[in-house]
């Protein structure tokens, strides 16, 4: 059995998905009749929909989703960290219809300006709201933000953070540091996790290869170990440059066959409360 613990969907009909450039082959839609039948033949039978933009609307809509299709396992939705009544917000969003399948909560920190953003102390006060309400906390975040995720851990222990995408590593110039140090001083703390997800679109068509994120996906395994590392598509944005089908592939060839039940699975599993 296989989770996919990261995947998207839209409707550009409800709304608008203004981070898609004009043009791009991704705007249009994608909904979950589109995904099930590709996961399905990957073998995936559980996932994680994830948030695509700061829009209260969306997390809701996306656990009513996840009511309506046994394919979604847990939903990393979003809401403003920063309100007032932030708590209030997340227990109102777990009383909705689909509401048991909230499992965290997301912001666009790699969209925000201060490199600091997660370390304001009204952002640490709905993170610890988030903490309170037996959620996780996804990280989306560019490669010069790591220290302050690091920090932001370190403070709030209690919480779990799950990195997405490796932090996005500059996958495509070859560079590894700074980004495998930051990574690895993230990786110390217990309350932090890793998705193996989103490398091929950060690398170039020469790397988009195992020999080619094998560096990256080696750092990450040593840091974080299997067991605090999970598999995630980034579908619908990984069509960009491979199938749903050929990103598992790839992805599994970067993990050993003794662990890849833990990052395949379990991890997920056990992080999200599947």
């Amino acid at each position: 059995m296989t989770v996919d613990a990261h995947h998207h969907v839209w409707d550009l009909s409800v709304r608008d998905q203004d981070w898609i450039g004009a043009g791009s082959p991704i705007r249009r839609d994608f909904r979950m009749a589109d995904l099930e039948p590709e996961a399905r033949a990957a073998g995936v039978d559980r996932t994680v929909l994830v948030q695509t933009v700061t829009v209260a609307e969306e997390t809701p809509e996306f656990l009513a989703l996840a009511a309506a299709h046994e394919l979604i396992a847990g939903v990393v939705g979003w809401t403003d960290l920063t309100r007032p009544d932030v708590a209030d917000e997340l227990a109102r969003l777990s009383e909705l219809p689909g509401g048991r399948h909230l499992k965290g909560i997301r912001h666009q920190v790699q969209g925000e300006s201060d490199p600091e953003w997660l370390l304001r102390p009204d952002v640490r006060r709905g993170l610890g709201a988030v903490q309170e309400a037996g959620l996780v906390y996804d990280l989306v975040v560019l490669p010069h933000q790591l220290p302050a995720c690091a920090k932001a851990a370190a403070a709030l222990p209690g919480l779990t953070f799950v990195l997405d995408h490796l932090g996005k590593p500059p996958i495509a110039s070859g560079a590894l540091e700074p980004w495998a140090s930051d990574v690895r001083a993230l990786a110390a703390l217990p309350n932090t996790v890793c998705k193996l997800s989103g490398m091929l679109t950060e690398a170039d068509p020469g790397s988009r290869t195992p020999a080619g994120l094998r560096p990256y996906a080696d750092i990450v395994l040593e840091a974080f170990g299997p067991d605090r590392l999970m598999f995630g598509s980034d579908w619908p944005v990984c069509t960009l440059v491979a199938g749903y089908g050929e990103v598992l592939d790839v992805m599994g060839r970067l993990v050993g066959d003794g662990d890849r039940a833990q990052v395949f699975e379990t991890t997920a599993v056990r992080v999200y409360g599947l």
